[in-house]
């Protein structure tokens, strides 16, 4: 049993941490006055077109891509010392390409789809989205009223309306998952499209501003036309590869969370030594001291538990009480520990002009999104108590 990262993907881990530290960090201030001022965290264009120039060079794109579509082909461990490193800055600021929707597209896509879809995705020339969820119905599969019927030339047509997906109005395409024979349900029942944004039919509705100046979107299909060609593997098997897409994604959540919790850590190991009330240092009171040991003792239970999840999946077993775990603790941890931080930092730590209410928000977030809490609980629960009967 190994516990460490080997020496290529540990050098790659510690080059992403330089590139946090001397590229993301120093544009944090910038991007806390404008999530301040105006409600929305963003790069400028040309900040985002330099780092994107700059990561390119150091050779960041497309690590867990297949090397026959020019990635590195890295396994999940790898991506999880990656994405540790990306949580501990709120710049917002992906390595592209998006991993889960790649990995989905791996699963399903077929040679057409390869070369019109997923070899430039793959490449980050193109950015992409995928639509879940529906008002009322969450990503409950038995509740999904999205319906896809075949007309008469053999197109699909697609009908409903999907809530709280990321990056829809910038998207070149989505991945829309919608019912193909309700009887049948997740079983053989839901299939999953590629929509071009420029499609009749596929309208961004409205923006939806989330907590610390994200957004999501909501979309209506009406009546919305694609060709037999944009059926994303087989028919009524969406749901599987969907799931597969999850977990990556709660992974690759729970590697984020390890990382603001460390930088959160960290901040408070650095300020308690320096900082006296009453007389005393702060890092001389009990409750500072403990808040400490209890953070980084959670946060070395984290970063374990999230590395076993996934050495689970790049060895291709069964991860789902695992993934749901590591949801559920990745997210509740990172949330106390950045509170304890914030506490520890007085009124200054409730500011804006710090990161940690902004790694905050961001957390909090995501003990909702890619599943709540309540539901994870649930999965491993179901899990182990089936297992009895």
């Amino acid at each position: 049993m190994n516990f460490e990262l080997d020496d290529e993907h540990r050098m790659l881990k510690d080059l992403v941490a330089r590139f946090v530290r001397d590229e993301l960090l120093p544009l944090e201030p910038a991007v806390l006055k404008r999530e301040a001022e105006g409600g929305q965290l963003m790069l400028m264009p040309e900040e985002h077109e330099r780092l994107d120039v700059l990561s390119r060079e150091l050779g960041l794109w497309g690590l867990d891509a297949p090397a026959e579509l020019g990635g590195s082909d890295l396994p999940v461990t790898a991506m999880v010392g990656v994405n540790e490193e990306l949580g501990k800055t709120v710049v917002p600021y992906d390595l592209p390409p998006d991993s889960p929707n790649l990995r989905m597209l791996l699963k399903t896509a077929d040679a057409a789809q390869t070369e019109r879809y997923l070899a430039p995705y793959a490449r980050g020339e193109t950015v992409s989205a995928i639509a879940i969820s529906e008002p009322g119905a969450g990503a409950d599969p038995s509740a999904m009223g999205t319906r896809a019927e075949r007309d008469a030339q053999g197109n699909w047509v697609l009908n409903g309306r999907k809530i709280w997906i990321s990056r829809a109005a910038r998207a070149d395409w989505t991945i829309v998952m919608a019912v193909t024979d309700k009887a049948l349900g997740s079983r053989g029942g839901i299939s999953a499209f590629i929509v071009d944004k420029d499609t009749p039919g596929f309208i961004v509705e409205r923006r939806i501003p989330m907590l610390g100046g994200v957004s999501t979107y909501e979309v209506v299909l009406q009546d919305c036309r694609v060709g037999a060609g944009q059926l994303l593997g087989k028919e009524g098997q969406g749901f599987a590869p969907m799931q597969a897409r999850l977990s990556s994604r709660r992974v690759q959540m729970a590697a984020w969370c390890i990382g603001r919790a460390q930088r959160a850590l960290d901040m408070v190991c650095e300020y308690a030594p320096m900082r006296k009330t009453f007389g005393a240092l702060l890092s001389d009171r009990q409750s500072v001291q403990w808040g400490v040991a209890d953070a980084a003792t959670r946060i070395h239970a984290c970063r374990l538990m999230t590395y076993e999840a996934a050495a689970r999946i790049d060895r291709g077993e069964e991860a789902r009480s695992q993934v749901s775990m590591i949801k559920v603790y990745a997210t509740e941890m990172a949330w106390d520990v950045i509170d304890m931080a914030m506490q520890v930092f007085g009124a200054m730590g409730m500011t804006k002009e710090m990161p940690l209410q902004q790694m905050a928000n961001e957390t909090r977030l995501m003990r909702i999104y890619e599943g709540p809490s309540e539901v994870h609980r649930w999965v491993v629960a179901r899990e182990l108590l089936g297992s009895r009967r």
